[in-house]
């Protein structure tokens, strides 16, 4: 008896559509609050998004622009402050 891998799902049109607006609504908010985190998210999210051809690409570029702006707003602020881009108290 073989055993064979289930076939892998293809990611739809909706997938791609998703990432390429978490891309954007991540990048905004790390603007805001936790871009080491978010920043990064938002580049990944939006390249696959882009590299899986979504509908949405402007939204992507946007996110991938945002991604990018928050990157540089953390090296700006580390610069500022000697280190620490934020903490957590006070």
């Amino acid at each position: 008896m073989r055993f064979t891998a289930p076939p892998r799902a293809r990611t739809g049109r909706r997938d791609t559509e998703g990432m390429a607006v978490a891309s954007f609504v991540l990048g905004l908010v790390g603007l805001l609050v936790m871009n080491i985190v978010l920043g990064p998210i938002a580049i990944v999210l939006a390249v696959m998004a882009l590299r899986r051809n979504t509908p949405r690409r402007f939204r992507a570029l946007l996110g991938l622009g945002l991604g990018i702006a928050d990157i540089v707003v953390l090296v700006v602020l580390m610069a500022v402050n000697g280190g620490a881009a934020w903490t957590a108290v006070g």
